[in-house]
């Protein structure tokens, strides 16, 4: 589940890739409600027959790419998870702002042009907020 050491590679993509990964979490969670199921309960749907389980049955093949989809998106939990306990540990204003526009997704450049810097000098505050962050 990406579990293991974690890497400076590893978080420093884990932040590139937190927005997307909270935007399709968000999004499940939305549409499946907050446990991750939707199954009829109630009405006509209630007393239909369910997949009957052979692998051809086209219901089964898609609870099984559903499934393979839900652990997928518990990959990208836990890696959501690792980069917020981290968070805190960067103190600095600058390197705070930094991660901040980070997470929300914007590129280097928009946050250099954002806070008057070059994109070279926050690629440089990045890396050290990963170095603090992986400590």
């Amino acid at each position: 589940m990406g579990k293991g050491q974690i890497t400076k590679e590893k978080l420093d993509r884990w932040i590139k890739d937190y927005r997307w990964m909270i935007n399709t979490v968000e999004q499940l969670q939305m549409e499946f409600g907050y446990k991750g199921t939707k199954i009829a309960q109630y009405g006509i749907e209630a007393t239909l027959p369910k997949a009957s389980g052979q692998t051809s049955d086209v219901v089964f093949t898609e609870v099984i790419r559903r499934n393979k989809h839900l652990k997928r998106i518990n990959e990208y939990i836990f890696k959501i998870q690792e980069v917020q306990k981290r968070v805190d540990k960067v103190t600095e204003p600058r390197e705070v702002e930094v991660l901040y526009w980070l997470l929300e997704g914007k590129s280097m450049r928009w946050i250099g042009r954002h806070m008057g810097l070059s994109h070279t000098h926050v690629k440089n505050i990045k890396d050290c907020i990963i170095e603090t962050m992986i400590k």
